[in-house]
């Protein structure tokens, strides 16, 4: 089995084709950006529409594929902006249609965890997923991916975002933010974990007040990244103790960023624990996963009508039932 996947949920389209054994023949894509402001649904989606047929083309000369080695078609169907996820699935049913072939929607926060596993070669660890929307700690219990503790306001890749927005970095403001740090002295900002959850808010509203004041940038986006990486060790560290992992992939768009990994290292170290980032070209958003993702869940049996399948835009990983686990505690 052969699976070509589409992923649209934010600012990526991406176009992965994957066997069944886990071989990525192809993982094409290109990315909305900006200078300046952050992402308008309506134009990312008109993005999307643009480069479709150029992103999926690659991907199929890149695999060396015709259409009659595709046995599936997969497609981020949530969550999501609504109309980038519009943009993906009509062209995933515009393909699935055309060339007759089984069409899958598929949650893209799980096909971020699956992915991980897939390309760390671990099986049941803990999870550390950090994204522009999403700041997840997950663990796989009871038929699903449950949820330990979580951002109770804004994804920490939005909140870079907005300060990079804010301070002229242009989007993504992620590795310019990264990289500035390097530069930078710490400054303190609010520490902010309730429980097993965090808050991201009030330091990000903190380093906006320094900035106006006439901080250097480098020195806030320094203290951004250690605080909001400090609090993502805290919760990871206890959500291991918690439920007795002794691996912890760390996945999402986030997750490229080495001064995150470098600080998860040490607390697992620390714990006699391993740490395993997802290699760089599967930490961002990307169709690979979800071309893996379809693979797991038809291979399980799940079977869709291509006129039925809509989009999810709110649908949360904790609501997938993992079908193609045995094992579900």
């Amino acid at each position: 089995m052969i699976c070509l996947g589409i992923e649209t949920t934010a600012h990526t389209f991406g176009c992965g084709i994957i066997t069944d054994s886990g071989q990525v023949l192809a993982n094409v894509k290109d990315m909305y950006t900006l200078e300046e402001g952050g992402m308008i649904p309506d134009k990312v989606a008109e993005h999307h529409r643009t480069v479709a047929d150029k992103v999926v083309a690659d991907a199929m000369d890149t695999a060396g594929m015709t259409w009659k080695e595709i046995g599936l078609i997969s497609f981020s169907n949530g969550p999501g902006l609504s109309p980038a996820l519009l943009a993906g699935m009509a062209k995933a049913k515009e393909l699935a249609k055309l060339h007759k072939k089984p069409l899958i929607g598929i949650n893209h926060c799980v096909a971020h965890l699956t992915i991980g596993e897939l390309m760390t070669k671990t099986k049941d660890p803990l999870y550390l997923y950090v994204s522009g929307v999403n700041t997840q700690v997950i663990a796989r219990a009871g038929g699903k991916f449950r949820v330990f503790g979580e951002t109770l306001d804004v994804g920490l890749g939005n909140i870079l975002d907005k300060f990079g927005r804010m301070a002229g970095l242009g989007f993504p403001a992620g590795p310019k933010i990264e990289e500035l740090a390097k530069k930078g002295q710490y400054i303190e900002l609010p520490y902010t974990v309730k429980g097993m959850d965090v808050s991201f808010s009030g330091m990000l509203t903190k380093a906006e007040q320094l900035f106006k004041k006439g901080t250097a940038v480098e020195d806030l986006c320094r203290s951004l990244q250690e605080t909001a990486f400090a609090m993502l060790c805290e919760v990871a560290e206890r959500a291991m103790a918690h439920v007795g992992k002794k691996d912890l992939i760390l996945i999402g768009g986030v997750a490229a960023n080495k001064r995150l990994s470098e600080m998860l290292s040490i607390m697992c170290e620390e714990r006699n624990a391993k740490f395993y980032p997802a290699p760089m070209q599967y930490c961002g958003d990307q169709g690979a996963m979800i071309a893996w993702q379809g693979i797991l869940q038809y291979n399980a049996g799940e079977r869709m009508n291509v006129d039925d399948i809509d989009i999810r835009p709110y649908e949360r990983t904790d609501e997938v039932d993992v079908t193609w686990v045995e094992d579900y505690s």
